[in-house]
């Protein structure tokens, strides 16, 4: 049986590096994308080279690594034209990819912000589905293609200092869900996942945000009380991908240790 082959955005570290591990032992090919450079905007380090290199080694001959930045439409065209070129088929494409900055109200939020955050959490997985949906779709009937976006527990509730970041991930909702309409009579699922407070950089950059002493603080609203770990939101994300959730489309799952029930 052919391999399948899955794209990636965010995939250096946290939740889409996991993903990519998950789909790797799952028997996917696992193309692997990140822009790999910091935002002045953004008030944290982002993932870097070196850990897309590191994850791409580990993928072993069926991983593929590429830098490419979300905004830039050109630049992941010619990662889904190195996808299909390397592994001649395109069946899935995950957007994984987020960044968080906040802090202010919404009407006393910067503008560079509300823009960073609205160009990659938004408009990148636009961006990822003009160019990866037409690559699944040249797959022929019948299709088992897959279309993932990770939203975030902020894009089924507001949250006070993140308008900005919590407006973009609704956003995502609300486009993924539409593209399930959209994409259901052509043989493909669209999904959203929403995870709660997972143990990455982000987190970290959100305990900032709100002065907490550490980004365990978060694990009180969950109703496990704990943090998240990237390869539990990744085995959700993973199973998405697979033939087993043929049936699912047009969800928004919560993998939030209980969180959108307090």
């Amino acid at each position: 049986m052919e391999r399948p082959v899955a794209l990636l955005t965010g995939a250096a570290r946290g939740i889409g590096a996991a993903t990519a591990r998950h789909l790797a032992v799952a028997g996917w090919a696992v193309v692997a994308v990140d822009a790999c450079a910091d935002d002045p905007t953004v008030p944290y380090p982002l993932a870097t080279h070196d850990e897309l290199d590191e994850l791409t080694e580990a993928l072993g001959p069926h991983g593929l690594g590429v830098v490419a930045d979300v905004r830039s439409l050109a630049e992941l065209e010619a990662a889904v034209a190195e996808t299909v070129g390397r592994f001649g088929r395109l069946d899935a494409a995950v957007a994984v990819h987020g960044v968080i900055a906040g802090g202010p109200t919404a009407w006393e939020t910067d503008e560079s912000a509300w823009r960073v955050l609205l160009d990659v959490n938004l408009t990148g997985v636009w961006n990822l589905a003009r160019v990866a949906v037409p690559a699944i779709l040249a797959s022929p009937e019948p299709r088992q293609g897959r279309f993932i976006a990770v939203s975030s527990a902020a894009g089924v509730r507001g949250l006070p200092q993140l308008a900005a970041y919590s407006a973009s991930k609704h956003g995502v909702v609300g486009l993924v869900t539409s593209m399930a309409a959209e994409l259901g009579p052509l043989g493909v699922t669209a999904n959203v996942v929403c995870p709660g407070s997972t143990a990455t950089a982000m987190l970290d950059a959100s305990a900032a945000i709100y002065g907490l002493s550490s980004p365990e603080e978060f694990a009180r609203h969950h109703l496990l009380p704990r943090l998240l770990l990237p390869g539990e939101v990744a085995a959700a994300i993973a199973f998405l991908c697979g033939p087993d959730a043929g049936a699912i489309t047009g969800t928004v799952l919560p993998v939030d240790a209980g969180m959108g029930a307090t």
